[in-house]
């Protein structure tokens, strides 16, 4: 797929990677549009790169449905979504403290499944929709995580994370007759504001376990991104950015 002039949505788009993702694709000649669920980051894009956006809960089917049927109205049918909405609420499955047993609650588990992994179906689903009603040839490409392997304090985000990557494959082989691909990227630990948000003990602890011996940068998750766009033969895989990092 050539990038020049692709109608691109990226959820998540008005900060962090998705940000990142769109600004590059602009620079590329794409014509990205985000999605976000504060409007002032939405404005200052628009102001700052011209880049346009719209408040959508993603884990709203009511809201999803209309915006990606408004979009196809006004812009045409997305050839590509970028997946990249995704929160976190870490905590211990079970802990003891003092005398107390202290369990992950249930908000937050709900939380995160609604964002991470709701919200990836709904807008996956929906964009989809569009191109096969209008017989494009295009792409979704989602955002997994190293996490969704396991990780630590993560067993919300973690099992989203694993979610995301099997409905990538499940997709793939369901929308292949439509000439529709679906990949996704699992990046490591990057330089994100959800990362630095970490103690930078423990920054300094996965660091030390990262052959590449460095956090990653939102650039080079931007580039993973346009290589699954320009490689038509990439086609229902996750892509490991992650500098080696196992967990």
């Amino acid at each position: 797929m050539e990038i020049k002039g692709k109608n691109i949505i990226v959820t998540g788009g008005a900060r962090g990677m998705g940000r990142q993702f769109s600004l590059d694709l602009q620079e590329k000649g794409a014509k990205p549009f985000v999605l976000d669920v504060l409007q002032e980051n939405l404005d200052e894009l628009e102001k700052e790169k011209g880049i346009p956006g719209r408040v959508v809960d993603v884990t709203d089917e009511g809201q999803v449905e209309t915006f990606f049927n408004e979009y196809a109205s006004q812009y045409g049918p997305p050839d590509v979504l970028i997946n990249n909405a995704g929160i976190t609420a870490d905590g211990l499955f079970v802990r003891k403290k003092d005398d107390e047993v202290k369990k992950f609650p249930m908000a937050s588990w709900n939380k995160v499944v609604a964002v991470n992994l709701t919200g990836v179906f709904l807008c996956g689903r929906e964009a989809a929709a569009q191109m096969v009603k209008h017989g494009v040839k295009g792409l979704i490409i989602n955002i997994s995580s190293i996490s969704r392997a396991g990780n630590f304090g993560q067993s919300n985000y973690s099992a989203t994370k694993a979610g995301v990557a099997s409905l990538t494959v499940t997709w793939a082989k369901e929308l292949a007759k439509s000439g529709i691909r679906s990949a996704a990227i699992a990046p490591g630990y990057v330089n994100t504001e959800m990362v630095a948000k970490i103690d930078r003990k423990v920054i300094d602890k996965i660091v030390a376990q990262i052959p590449s011996g460095r956090l990653g940068e939102m650039k080079e998750m931007s580039q993973a991104v346009q290589f699954i766009m320009e490689c038509d033969f990439f086609n229902g895989r996750v892509l490991e950015v992650d500098g080696g990092h196992r967990i």
